[in-house]
């Protein structure tokens, strides 16, 4: 039964941290430094891969688009929100947050807050789509090597790219046109550094249970089916692995997929905390620490997991380093 008839709630206000006053400065610096080296990080990614001809296979492929989920569109974003915020998964969220330490509190209208929410799910869904093609990248380089090249060929590889990006686009859309049905009358205090979708279901004078449903349903399809897709493919790489009769074949096959499968459970670690875990388990302190791990911290490392492991990603931002200091004498 709803407790009022329309929407009251102009704005909301994001409390973000506020609830350690004594750590504020060290969060600012924190986050800003993540923030920071997060945009340079995937930056020089991007430049590696597109500058060395050597880099345009499928993975690398795949670890641009990675990249390109933090980066791209943060002008869009900008224009639609008019605020200070920015159209990439790291980025859509981090400027809000050094807004919200630097304020203590920080104001954000309806419209604005959904937004946020739209993009921050749409990019939170395209980094989990984008491990499993890239899972499915590995299993097909180590258990059909020879067939490699013909199976992943530019056509599909740009599928495995489009798909995604046309459900990650759709699935927040429906979570976001679903709560401009609901009408928030009074509260509208939000105890998170975005406009998180568990977050705003209690500050609603609807009944929010039908919205509840669908976003655990989604869940189920958008992120259960996709890591269980996972974990199939990385049972089958195992399998073929532990066929391998020389033990430096063995290190050399695990460690190519070392890096993705660390980004893997940073991630899904991070998402089963917040959105699969008993109501009983949340509390702002817990969810917003968790929130930054797979939305500040995880696309982060997504370039120096990646490059630190790997001589040929290596050896390509080093020639890309050289090549802008050159141009730029």
């Amino acid at each position: 039964m709803e407790k009022g008839n329309q929407t009251s709630v102009s704005e909301f206000l994001l409390l973000g941290f506020s609830s350690w006053p004594e750590q504020q400065a060290l969060l600012f610096v924190l986050f800003l430094c993540l923030y920071l080296t997060g945009l340079f990080g995937n930056l020089l990614i991007l430049l590696a891969i597109v500058s060395d001809r050597r880099l345009h296979t499928p993975m690398y492929f795949f670890l641009a688009n990675l990249s390109v989920v933090d980066l791209c569109l943060r002008l869009c974003l900008h224009l639609c929100l008019h605020l200070c915020l920015c159209l990439c998964l790291p980025s859509a969220t981090v400027p809000q947050i050094l807004l919200s330490i630097q304020a203590q509190t920080q104001t954000i209208s309806y419209p604005g807050c959904l937004a946020l929410l739209h993009f921050c799910m749409m990019f939170a869904n395209m980094d989990n789509f984008l491990l499993t093609v890239m899972a499915y990248d590995h299993y097909m380089a180590i258990c059909h090597p020879l067939h490699y090249s013909t199976i992943m060929s530019q056509h599909l590889c740009a599928s495995l790219v489009a798909v995604p990006w046309v459900l990650a686009t759709l699935n927040p859309l429906l979570h976001t046109l679903m709560l401009t049905r609901l009408h928030f009358c009074s509260n509208n205090i939000i105890h998170h550094f975005f406009c998180d979708i568990n977050s705003l279901f209690p500050l609603s004078c609807s009944d929010t249970s039908l919205n509840q449903f669908i976003v655990l349903a989604t869940v189920g399809l958008i992120f259960v089916v996709p890591s269980g897709c996972i974990m199939a493919s990385y049972s089958l790489i195992i399998s073929a692995v532990m066929k391998i009769p020389s033990a430096q074949g063995k290190l050399k096959a695990l460690s190519t997929c070392g890096s993705h499968l660390t980004l893997v459970i940073l991630f899904y670690g991070a998402i089963t905390g917040i959105y699969m875990s008993p109501s009983s388990n949340h509390s702002p302190e817990k969810d917003s620490a968790t929130s930054v791990v797979f939305m500040v911290v995880a696309p982060v490392l997504n370039p120096f997991i990646y490059s630190l492991r790997n001589s040929e990603l290596k050896g390509a931002l080093k020639k890309a380093v050289g090549q802008t200091k050159t141009f730029c004498q």
